[in-house]
């Protein structure tokens, strides 16, 4: 689908603030509008219809990919990923049920940029320890303001989290990242952060650090499996316990027949429920 719909993708305009500047101009659909093109991909298979959809709905990657730019991945790359989800949210789209696009495409988008910082921040030499790990996962939440970080306050934050001063002041550089506001003054609000800001509860990446502290109590990992229901444990046995081929989320989406962000909302829970255990243990 993404090639017969030949997406103005950042590369074909020469630079990632023209690619902006250009998603920004494709006019936002009606909801009338919307409903006749998605019945006309969903019943025909009309390309030009589904890319309609899509380029409507540019900005709105654009906008939630700059909420990760704090993980010291490129804007461009997570942009593309998110146009994957959102060309996956379209293709998956079903007109019927009374729910704008934006609200149904905002949770594939984020599935995959979040799948993408989970394939790649491995590899950063930003978070190479388990030190720098739990930096990486934490400095941002525990920074008072977006100004810098007084001398005082690194060393707060490194008592904190039991590491150095310099990793903490290296860390803030290397994370250092493009800000965005949570609201605009424009009519285009909904595509604001603050219209799809993350529930309260614990992200993939939260979890993941927190179960890994605890992987190495391998007495108590059976047991914390054992109390898992058989999807939940079907889930972490094949997202996490996996030395390669591990799943995705949208693996086990078209597996057990719900959305990604379904499995992902039973992966946390499954996550806390297992580091309860392990910390009982």
């Amino acid at each position: 689908m993404s090639n017969a719909l030949a997406l103005p993708l950042s590369a074909a305009v020469g630079s990632l603030d023209s690619y902006v500047q250009s998603v920004n101009r494709f006019p936002m659909l009606s909801a009338e509008d919307e409903l006749r093109l998605a019945r006309k991909f969903r019943d025909g298979e009309d390309l030009e219809a589904a890319r309609q959809l899509v380029v409507s709905h540019l900005r709105l990657v654009v906008a939630i990919a700059r909420g990760y730019l704090g993980y010291g991945l490129p804007h461009g790359d997570l942009i593309q990923e998110g146009n994957i989800g959102l060309m996956k949210a379209v293709k998956r789209f079903d007109p019927e049920r009374g729910v704008r696009l934006v609200s149904f495409a905002i949770h594939w988008i984020k599935a995959e940029i979040h799948e993408y910082v989970l394939r790649n921040w491995r590899l950063l030499r930003i978070a190479t320890t388990k030190a720098q790990r739990k930096l990486f996962f934490n400095l941002r939440g525990m920074k008072p303001g977006i100004d810098p970080l007084t001398q005082t306050e690194i060393k707060s934050i490194a008592r904190k989290l039991s590491v150095k001063p310099e990793d903490v002041a290296e860390m803030e550089m290397r994370l250092a990242g493009q800000d965005m506001a949570l609201e605009t003054d424009q009519d285009e609000d909904r595509y604001a952060p603050i219209a799809y800001l993350t529930d309260a509860g614990l992200e993939p990446q939260q979890a993941l650090e927190a179960f890994q502290e605890q992987r190495g109590r391998t007495d108590g990992l059976s047991a914390a499996l054992a109390s898992l229901d058989d999807r939940s444990r079907r889930i972490i046995e094949t997202r996490w316990l996996k030395e390669k081929d591990q799943a995705t989320l949208h693996d086990l989406a078209a597996e057990f027949k719900v959305s990604a962000e379904r499995i992902r909302q039973i992966e946390a829970k499954a996550l806390v429920k297992m580091k309860s255990v392990l910390s009982a243990g």
